[in-house]
Order: structure tokens, then C-alpha cells, then sequence
């Protein structure tokens, strides 16, 4: 029997951002346990979670350059095959600062993971079918967040912590297994090899570890904000000169040029931040459930998973929907339910009924999920086959610093909402209810952007040829 690769690539890619999205957020549970066995404080531990971000932001750039030297497959494997060595050797850390190191390692996996997967897709996917695949390639995107904490609140609990670094090698083994057998190998060795932009990759790793670093310490009540703001502003000028440093060579690290098509652009700058609106639920809403409402991580977990189930019931109506509305009119409408439901997650109470929690959460789930895959599938829709590897790259730097700015934005929202409301020691439901009303107001504001776009653009993925 044929397989079609246009298929069966996305679901290998899918796997491997899934074991990925589940890694990185089932270690947020552990923390208080992790603490323990290395005898340090739990503040301390959130070095690596940040080395890993940082390791993300600094060597995603360089993916795109390496894909291209030494071919998709070859890389995305390896990528795979380091990823769980690192992950390995995370669950053997004696102490803080091994942890750390093998973080770092890990990240620099997950750096050459993400973006690489989502070329080979990009590479083997028609125009026709790229919606679809885009759907199969979105959805650990949004289930691994909220199925993480689940994850690893129970390992953590009935096991060790250590398991959720273990559970990543039979996983990573099936899919490089499949990866190798699928992902057809790269023969174009006529094309001339760019030259290593060394410059550009000093300057943007520089900008991007500062702009990650900026935004997370912004979620730190020991540091000012002013810190935040100077380091922030600092990484925004090199990354500046590091864009008009890019026009004057032939062979950029990260190629900006491709930001002058509309759809791209759009996704960029709009997208970006309907991806943080998007991101800040599963950072939100179980903090809210615990701190407010008095859940435990489990029974918060456990109610969070509605939000799981509108994500996967939405996949099947989501290829219906882009082939029979524009994209205009989906991220426009969809964006405004985002917001609607973000704002009823605002209303919920401890004494509300369980029935109605689940039904915001699952309907909430619903509309996140349209959106994530709108954006990321205009995002390629008008990109010429040639252009793919620079336009992945920078999706993927910039999708990579949305998240990160999406926590840090529902951090900054529950600060300030808690200064408002008093500045108690612990936060209440009315700080969370109002950190949910400003998200909400951010996210209406945002579909300015999406205005932008004509009801055809978009069109070349759409329509059935």
C-alpha cells in the first residue's frame, strides 16, 4: 500500500513536538520536588527552566542553515536522537547545576527539533494540503501544555520526577524509527552551501537570549521592571542592527526579506500576539484554580483537560472551516471568541458548578485551537517553495519568543492586578478575574491587524486545485 508523505510526515513531526511540548511543561509541576533532591530552594530552579528558553532562542536561528547543509531528515533525527540523551541525563542530575547544563544541552536538541520538523513538512506538503497538514502539526501546540501538568503532577506523585525525562526515550525511539523511514532524504547537492553567518548568529543569539531573559524576569516580583525594560530595550537595538547588518550580506542567518510578502507579515507581528493571548490560558487558569479556587495540582489538572478536549474536537472542523471561509473573516471572528471566552473565564467563580467550568474551558479550548492553526497555516500560504527555509526559521524564532512573552504577559497582568487590588500577599480570584479581563481586551485589540489582510489572501492553500 502507497503512503502519502504529505500525510504521514506531519504525524511523525506531530509526535515529536508533542514528546517536546509535553518535556517542557510537565517539569513545571515538579519543581517543589525537584527542589528537595537537589536541597535548594524552589525559587533557584527556575534556572532551568530559563536556561532551556534561552538555549531555544539562540540556536533556533542557526537550524535553518544547518537543515540546509546537511538535509532535513539527517538533522531532524539527530535532533531527536540528542534530545533524549539530553533528556536522560536530566533524570540522572545530582544537583542544580548539572540539571542546568543538561537543560542547556537539551534546549539546543529542541532548538534544531522544532523548525527542522516543521521544514520537512513544509518540504513534502502541496500547496492543497497544507492546511491539513498544518492542523497535524498544531495540535501539541496546544495539548501538551495542558496535558503536561497532568503528566507530570502524577509521575511526580505515584513515581519520581525523574520519569518525565525517562518517559521521552521509547517515545523518541518510535519516531526516529518512523522519521528515517518517511522523511524522504534530501538529493540536491547542486545547490551552492551559504556560508556560516557568524555575525548574525552572535548578534541575534545575543538579542533573543535577552529578550527571553527580559520578559521572564518580568514575572519575578524580586527584580524591577526597570531591569526588565533596560534589558529588553538593549536586545531590541541588536536585533535591530542585526536587520540592517542582514541586508548588506549575501548569506544571512536569518533572511528578513521574506516579511515583505503580506500574509508572512501579518503572522508575524498580529499573529504574534494572538499566540500570547492564546499562551496565557494554560499559565493562567490552573494558577487560578489553585491559588484561587484552593485545587490541588491534580483536581486542577484534571478540570484544565476540558480545554484538551476542545482542542482535539476542533481539529476535525478546522480543515472544513479554512476551506469554506477566508482567513480574513476566520482569524477575525475566531480571534473575537477567543477574547469573548477569555472574558468569561474572567466570571468564574469557586462556587461556580463544575458542569459550567468544564463547558468555558472546553469551548475556550475550541476557539484557541482555530486560531493557532489560522495563523500558522497563512503563515506558509504564499511563501514560494525557495523561501521556505528562511520563512521557517523566523516563524519558528518568533513563535519560539511569543510564548515566552505570553507567560510574561499573564504574569505582568496578575502583578498589577493584585497591586490594584490591594497587594496582598496571595492572590485572590478578583486579581485573576482581572488579569482575564485585561488578556481579553488585549486580545480584541489585536485583530486590528488581521483587518489588514484581503478576503483572497491566503487563497493558494485554501482552494482545492
Amino acid at each position: 500500500m502507497k503512503i502519502d508523505k504529505a500525510y504521514t510526515v506531519p504525524l511523525i513531526v506531530a509526535i515529536a513536538f508533542f514528546m517536546q511540548g509535553l518535556d517542557t511543561t510537565a517539569v513545571n509541576t515538579a519543581i517543589p520536588s525537584m527542589a528537595r533532591t537537589f536541597d535548594t530552594d524552589v525559587i533557584h530552579l527556575s534556572a532551568g527552566v530559563t536556561s532551556y528558553l534561552i538555549a531555544l532562542a539562540i540556536f533556533i536561528p542557526v537550524s535553518g542553515w544547518i537543515a540546509d547543509r546537511y538535509g532535513t531528515r539527517k538533522v531532524f533525527c539527530s535532533a531527536i536522537i540528542l534530545f533524549v540523551l539530553a533528556s536522560a541525563l536530566c533524570g540522572t542530575a545530582q544537583n542544580l547545576s548539572q540539571f542546568v547544563i543538561f537543560r542547556i544541552f537539551q534546549g539546543m536538541a529542541g532548538a534544531m527539533m522544532t523548525p527542522v520538523g516543521r521544514l520537512a513538512v513544509l518540504k513534502v506538503t502541496p500547496k492543497e494540503n497544507l492546511v491539513t497538514a498544518m492542523a497535524y502539526i498544531t495540535w501539541p501546540a496546544l495539548i501538551a501544555p495542558i496535558l503536561g501538568p497532568l503528566v507530570g503532577g502524577y509521575l511526580t506523585t505515584f513515581w519520581s520526577w525523574h520519569w518525565i525525562f525517562y518517559l521521552n526515550i521509547p517515545i523518541s525511539i518510535i519516531c526516529v524509527l518512523l522519521a528515517w523511514h518517511y522523511i524522504p532524504e534530501e538529493k540536491d547537492d547542486k545547490q551552492p552551501k551559504r556560508r556560516f553567518d557568524a555575525v548574525g548568529f552572535v548578534l541575534s543569539g545575543l538579542a533573543l537570549a535577552g529578550f527571553m531573559y527580559g520578559f521572564e524576569l518580568l514575572s519575578r516580583t524580586e527584580v524591577p521592571y526597570y531591569v526588565s525594560a533596560i534589558l529588553i530595550l538593549v536586545s531590541i537595538g541588536l536585533l535591530t542592527f542585526n536587520i540592517i547588518y542582514s541586508r548588506h550580506i549575501s548569506n544571512p542567518l536569518i533572511d528578513y526579506s521574506v516579511i515583505k510578502i503580506p500574509t508572512y507579515k501579518v503572522t508575524i507581528f498580529t499573529g504574534s500576539l494572538s499566540r500570547m493571548v492564546i499562551g496565557v490560558t494554560p499559565y493562567l487558569v490552573p494558577l487560578m484554580f489553585q491559588e484561587g479556587f484552593g485545587l490541588s495540582p491534580l483536581e486542577s489538572g484534571t478540570l484544565f483537560l476540558a480545554t484538551m478536549a476542545g482542542n482535539l474536537a476542533m481539529k476535525p472542523a478546522t480543515i472544513w472551516i479554512m476551506r469554506h471561509y477566508n482567513f480574513r473573516t476566520v482569524l477575525i471572528v475566531n480571534g473575537l471568541l477567543v477574547a469573548l471566552f477569555t472574558f468569561f473565564t474572567a466570571l468564574l467563580l469557586p462556587t461556580t458548578p463544575t458542569i459550567l467550568i468544564v463547558a468555558v474551558m472546553f469551548t475556550s479550548g475550541l476557539f484557541r485551537s482555530m486560531q493557532f492553526s489560522a495563523i500558522t497555516t497563512l503563515a506558509f500560504a504564499d511563501i514560494p517553495q525557495q523561501q521556505m527555509t528562511p520563512a521557517n526559521t523566523l516563524y519558528s524564532t518568533i513563535q519560539q519568543i511569543s510564548i515566552g512573552m505570553g507567560i510574561a504577559m499573564g504574569a505582568v497582568a496578575l502583578r498589577f492586578s493584585n497591586m490594584i487590588n490591594g497587594g496582598t500577599e496571595h492572590y485572590t480570584v478578583a486579581d485573576f478575574r482581572l488579569s482575564f479581563i485585561i488578556i481579553a481586551v488585549i486580545g480584541v485589540m489585536s485583530l486590528y491587524g488581521f483587518t489588514k489582510l484581503t478576503p483572497t489572501a491566503g487563497n493558494a492553500v485554501r482552494v482545492k486545485k
